[in-house]
């Protein structure tokens, strides 16, 4: 396998650094960066990230679409590095398989720099979120998203910054044989 065909995975929940630190990690490796969300299918569609976030959860054609459309990116083309809830989980041939943890109160203060808001409100809304991803996964794919045990690297990112975490990733991937 050539440092260009290397398929690196990243998870963790919203605010973790999912984005950032897969973007920065690609970038610094050549490699593709694919980042396919929840976000991406409501602006296709015109609909708020809570709109779909509620047919998903009455629907699961949207968790089966929105995975199917990031493992195919992923599968083509040759290398990339694939940031989303479930990479590790979607792209189970990934090389390197990364999950990112925060605490609550880290991440609800990221997603409210990054996107406004209350903070207590975003908390609140954070922590339900995950209560029903992680419904849904069991529910759809029999994923439980709080046992990561078989990920290659686990980054706690409560007290790094993303230029860091992507760092740790970069080493990890440059020690692929």
């Amino acid at each position: 396998m050539s440092k260009q065909e290397r398929r690196i995975a990243v998870s963790g929940k919203s605010g973790c650094g999912n984005t950032t630190v897969s973007r920065i990690a690609a970038e610094k490796l050549g490699l593709r960066f694919i980042n396919f969300t929840f976000r991406n299918l409501a602006e296709e569609r015109g609909l708020s990230l809570k709109e779909v976030l509620d047919l998903a959860g009455a629907d699961s054609s949207w968790d089966r679409e929105l995975d199917r459309r990031q493992a195919a990116l992923a599968r083509e083309n040759g290398g990339c590095v694939l940031g989303s809830r479930l990479a590790i989980w979607m792209l189970p041939e990934a090389d390197l398989k990364v999950y990112l943890k925060a605490s609550g109160e880290t991440r609800a203060r990221r997603i409210t720099r990054r996107e406004g808001g209350d903070l207590a409100a975003v908390a609140a809304f954070t922590a339900e979120r995950d209560r029903q991803d992680r419904a849904r996964y069991l529910r759809i794919y029999q994923i439980d998203n709080d046992d990561f045990s078989f990920a290659d690297l686990v980054i706690d990112t409560d007290h790094q910054g993303p230029a860091e975490i992507a760092g740790l990733i970069i080493d990890a991937a440059n020690a692929l044989a």
